[in-house]
């Protein structure tokens, strides 16, 4: 296992064929979103605009990636009722669509049978793994790349029962 980690947009560059990633936790609070989740929390306004301060690093490699071929799923396993973070990721992710990636909610108590890996992650063409760990609070702890064909068999697994069981965004109502 390498503890050295690829820059993230590196990493996507390098997908060929697919790149999928799961999301676990209820509450996010990593600094960098914390201005708009208040905006939100005060006012109920998402922000939308994929070229925003908030998108601008995400939306250009999301649609690069999708523009050579990459699939890009997300999957996020909720507790229902949804807590505020989970209103606010839910109506952002108009943006994460709009750039071409797909996304599908699962509801935490249809996930009871799914062997689950114990961190958020992303896997790239179902061989590299970086895995995100964070604080009980929901900030940045961690992140660890992992190549172990074993693992990667296990975390592929994983998000593919998750996806199955997934209700695309379109069609789920916070």
């Amino acid at each position: 296992m390498s503890q050295s980690v690829p820059d993230f947009a590196e990493l996507l560059r390098g997908a060929e064929r697919t790149a999928v990633h799961l999301e676990m936790r209820d509450v996010y609070s990593v600094g960098d979103e914390t201005a708009t989740f208040e905006h939100f929390l005060r006012t109920g306004e998402a922000d939308l605009d994929p070229e925003s301060k908030q998108w601008i690093a995400w939306t250009p490699i999301a649609r690069e990636a999708v523009g050579r071929g990459v699939e890009l799923r997300r999957a996020r396993i909720v507790s229902e009722p949804v807590t505020d973070y989970i209103r606010y990721e839910h109506a952002m992710t108009a943006v994460n669509v709009a750039v071409g990636e797909q996304v599908r909610w699962l509801p935490r108590r249809l996930a009871s049978d799914i062997a689950l890996p114990g961190n958020d992650l992303w896997l790239i063409d179902d061989r590299l793994l970086l895995f995100h760990w964070f604080t009980g609070d929901g900030d940045w702890a961690g992140h660890r790349f992992n190549e172990d064909p074993d693992v990667v068999k296990m975390v592929s697994a994983a998000f593919e029962a998750v996806w199955e069981r997934g209700i695309p965004h379109d069609q789920y109502a916070v």
